[in-house]
């Protein structure tokens, strides 16, 4: 597995501290990118959390998340926190570990008091001494918040004083692409009010015990929320319930519970399940089985096949500014392109982490991942497999038909309208559930004329 190692640097540690004047959360930010361009310690926020006992459990459980492996425990580093700036709001982004579950908070406007929040994106520092102060906070009493050093401090840093060095995975990389790519297409499935989502949601395991019994299945029945075995009409796929536990941390004030997936046919997928506060949302994505990262679900590999898509996504991203709900058809009138390439240039944008998807606003909205997440795109083994065999000349096309040989044998593509399908034992497991094999993306690249690189079968 390859691994990159990302280097966070930090002007002093995040801390929540007391005064005359009332608490002060400090949440110090590393390099990220903004609307004026790369900035060491970028600013986004300087004001009042309207809700601040409910802000920091919200904070917590995204830190949670972070740090949890919810399949094959291991100690390993964790990520900090990523924060987006979009002008209206703050959004809170973590990925776990194991690389099945995407948790955000989003903090909006009726969330926050002050000045207008900034664009960009960049990590915030969450440090164990700041989870055990959250921990510990009651009441509603005002809370300062500021996101970024200092007014004074901007134009005084000498240099980080705080380091962190954290091992990257492109897993990770491609399965934080992955999650937000996913849920571009999903629907709302359920809405439970406040009362029927914490009696469901407390009833939900909290350890890994039934995490061996593969998908389980829930569907709508009055308020409320039905386990059932199988995957009859409306169901939603639970993969690993015990994953929800971070939402633990909100439930006293959750206000509805709203879940959305796909439309269920029979096999295990990704659901998200997104928990309404007061000014905020808390979401989490999660895998199609908890022993399954999205890392490999292969969702975005149609988008990174195609170079129509690759040249609109470069136009596109130009014309991006920070927008907490992208339009696409303003971005089609300003750049020419249709919105239907426009959608197509946003879904492999979003393969770089240079847009998220919000379910509630069902929209893309503008962030840049603060570490070089193309390089998921480099490294991503069926990508490469595929450009490889493309660039070489393994792939023989015939009509709907075409041959493709790797290594020493043979096997046979069709495609039949618009859809792949292959002989090989990859598609004979997944059936396209879990993206193209890499042959069928081989054919995809030749027929289309995508540009590859040459390799070695």
């Amino acid at each position: 597995m390859t691994r990159s190692v990302q280097a966070l640097a930090y002007s002093r540690p995040s801390a929540l501290e007391s005064s005359q004047a009332g608490q002060l959360l400090g949440l110090e930010t590393a390099g990220g990118l903004t609307a004026h361009g790369a900035e060491p310690h970028p600013r986004f926020f300087d004001g009042f959390l309207a809700s601040p006992r409910i802000a920091a459990r919200g904070l917590l459980a995204v830190a949670d998340v972070a740090s949890a492996h919810y399949y094959q425990r291991t100690a390993a580093s964790s990520l900090d926190p990523v924060v987006t700036g979009n002008g209206d709001r703050l959004r809170f982004e973590s990925f776990s570990g194991c690389c099945g579950v995407h948790a955000r908070l989003d903090v909006l406007q009726d969330g926050l008091e002050g000045t207008r929040t900034g664009h960009g994106t960049t990590n915030v520092d969450v440090n164990n001494p700041l989870r055990e102060a959250l921990s510990r906070m009651a009441g509603d009493d005002p809370l300062h918040l500021r996101v970024g050093p200092q007014e004074m401090a901007v134009t005084t840093l000498d240099g980080p004083v705080v380091e962190k060095k954290v091992p990257l995975p492109d897993r990770w990389l491609r399965g934080f692409a992955e999650a937000q790519v996913a849920s571009a297409g999903f629907d709302l499935r359920a809405e439970l009010p406040a009362v029927e989502a914490v009696r469901f949601l407390r009833s939900l395991p909290r350890s890994s015990g039934n995490a061996s019994r593969g998908a389980q299945w829930v569907v709508p029945a009055g308020k409320s929320l039905r386990p059932t075995t199988r995957p009859t009409a409306g169901a939603v796929c639970l993969p690993g319930p015990e994953r929800l536990t971070a939402l633990q941390r909100v439930l006293r004030h959750t206000t509805a519970l709203r879940v959305y997936g796909p439309v269920a046919d029979g096999a295990a997928a990704a659901s998200a399940w997104e928990v309404v506060l007061p000014g905020m949302r808390l979401t989490l994505t999660l895998s199609p089985d908890a022993s399954r990262g999205f890392s490999g679900e292969g969702g975005v590999l149609e988008a990174l096949a195609t170079g129509d898509a690759a040249a609109d996504a470069e136009l596109v991203s130009v014309l991006l500014a920070w927008e907490p709900r992208i339009d696409p058809a303003d971005l089609a009138e300003q750049s020419g392109l249709t919105v239907g390439r426009v959608r197509s240039a946003l879904t492999r944008l979003g393969t770089a982490g240079r847009v998220g998807y919000d379910l509630a606003d069902a929209a893309y909205f503008h962030r840049e991942l603060p570490y070089d997440a193309d390089r998921a795109e480099r490294h991503n083994p069926r990508l490469v497999a595929a450009r490889q065999l493309a660039g070489s000349g393994a792939v023989a096309l015939d009509g709907e038909l075409a041959a493709v040989a790797s290594g020493d044998r043979r096997y046979q593509v069709r495609e039949r309208d618009g859809a792949l399908s292959c002989t090989c034992q990859w598609w004979a497991d997944y059936r396209g559930r879990r993206g193209p094999c890499k042959h069928a993306l081989a054919v995809r690249m030749v027929r289309r004329g995508a540009p590859v690189a040459g390799g070695v079968r």
